[in-house]
C-alpha cells in the first residue's frame, strides 16, 4: 500500500537558488573588496566535522585569498569542528573577518573567535560557549532527535533540588538518571574544560597575550546565566573582542542572502498516507563565488504506531555540489563519510 501511494505522489524537493545567491555574493564581494564565504545552518542543521570536508571543496575551488569575509548564520554545534573550520580557513588566507547579520551562537561563536575582526549588524548576536553536547544516549525529543545537554543545566537541576530542602540523605542524581543517562552526565562533566581550551586555541590565531585570551575564554564559558544569552555588539566589545558595526548596505544584502538560504532550508515533506512520508531538507550550506556545497537530508519516514514515534528508513542523505564551469552549471554528489 505504501509503495503504491509513493508511486502516486511526486516527492517534494527543496529549491536550489544558486543563480540568486550568486548574484548577491557578487554584489557583496564588490562592496567588501574581498572574497565572501557563506555558512548557513537551518534550525535543524549544526556545525559538524563534515563541514570541514565541505569547506575544503569550496576553498579548493576559489583558491588562496588575501582576506576572507565569513558570513555565519548558525545556532551552533560541535566546538571541535569549529576549531578545524578556522584552521582550514587560515590555510587559504592571511586574514579572516566574520560578518554577522543575525544569530551566531555557541560553536558558531567559537568560529568568530578565530577571526581577526567581527562585524555585527543591528540584529546580530553571539552567545556563551559553555559546554553543551549531544551524546548517543542523550534524551530524545518529539521528533525523535537527540537533544543537547549542558553542564550548567545539570548543575542547576541539582541546586534546585537541594534548595527545595529535599532529603539530604537521598542522592539527587538518582532522580536525574531517570531522565538523563549516567554516561551522558559523565561525558558532559569531562567536556567542561574542553570549551575553554578550544576558545584559547582559536583566539591564539590573532591574540598573542595569553592572559587576555584566557580572560575572554573564561568570560564566554562562565559569566552568562544561560547558554543562549545574547551577547550584543557593545557587550562583545567589553569582553575584549575586536568588533565593528557591519555597514547598512552589506547587512541588507546578507539578510537577503539569509532569506534565500532559509527558503532553500525549508523542510519539504511528502505525505503518502497516515504512517508513511518522505522528507527532503537542506541543513547546512557553504557557498562562495562559483560554487555551492550543501547537505541535504533525504529520508523516508514511517510512524510506528505502537511506539508513537517516527523512524527513518532508506536514508539517501548526502553532501551535494553545484559549481560553475565556464557557462555551464554542474551538479554532483560528494561522498563524505
Amino acid at each position: 500500500m505504501a509503495t503504491q501511494n509513493k508511486n502516486n505522489h511526486k516527492e517534494k524537493q527543496p529549491p536550489i537558488l544558486f543563480g540568486k545567491t550568486q548574484n548577491i555574493i557578487k554584489q557583496v564581494n564588490k562592496l567588501l573588496g574581498g572574497t565572501l564565504v557563506t555558512y548557513f545552518n537551518n534550525p535543524r542543521g549544526s556545525v559538524c566535522h563534515d563541514d570541514v570536508l565541505a569547506l575544503f571543496e569550496l576553498l579548493e575551488k576559489i583558491g588562496h585569498q588575501e582576506k576572507i569575509y565569513l558570513f555565519i548564520k548558525s545556532s551552533g554545534g560541535n566546538g571541535q569542528a569549529s576549531l578545524r573550520i578556522v584552521n582550514l580557513l587560515r590555510q587559504y588566507c592571511k586574514e579572516v573577518v566574520a560578518v554577522i547579520p543575525l544569530e551566531c551562537a555557541s560553536a558558531a561563536t567559537m568560529i568568530t573567535l578565530g577571526a581577526n575582526e567581527i562585524h555585527m549588524g543591528p540584529m546580530a548576536y553571539l552567545t556563551s560557549v559553555d559546554t553543551s553536547l549531544t551524546h548517543a544516549l542523550s534524551p530524545i525529543d518529539r521528533d525523535n532527535d537527540r537533544v543537547s545537554v549542558s553542564l550548567d543545566e545539570l548543575n542547576r537541576v541539582v541546586k534546585l533540588w537541594q534548595a527545595q530542602g529535599s532529603d539530604k540523605s537521598e542522592n539527587p542524581y538518582q532522580q536525574l538518571f531517570q531522565h538523563v543517562h549516567p554516561l551522558v552526565i559523565g561525558a558532559v562533566d569531562r567536556a567542561e574544560s574542553l570549551s575553554i581550551m578550544l576558545c584559547k586555541e582559536l583566539l591564539a590565531y590573532h591574540i598573542e597575550d595569553e592572559k587576555e585570551a584566557e580572560k575572554i575564554a573564561a568570560t564566554l564559558n562562565s559569566k552568562y546565566p544561560s547558554h543562549g544569552y545574547p551577547i550584543l555588539i557593545e557587550e562583545a566589545k567589553r569582553i575584549g573582542l575586536k568588533v565593528n558595526h557591519l555597514s547598512s548596505e552589506i547587512n541588507t544584502l546578507l539578510l537577503e542572502l539569509n532569506e534565500l538560504y532559509s527558503e532553500m532550508g525549508q523542510r519539504a515533506t511528502t505525505d503518502f498516507d497516515d504512517t508513511h512520508a518522505h522528507g527532503n531538507e537542506i541543513l547546512n550550506i557553504w557557498e562562495s563565488t562559483g560554487v555551492l556545497v550543501y547537505y541535504r537530508q533525504d529520508k523516508d519516514w514511517f510512524y510506528r504506531t505502537e511506539e508513537r514515534r517516527w523512524i527513518s528508513l532508506n536514508d539517501n542523505s548526502s553532501w551535494r555540489r553545484v559549481a560553475k564551469n565556464g557557462n555551464r552549471v554542474e551538479k554532483s554528489i560528494l561522498h563524505i563519510a
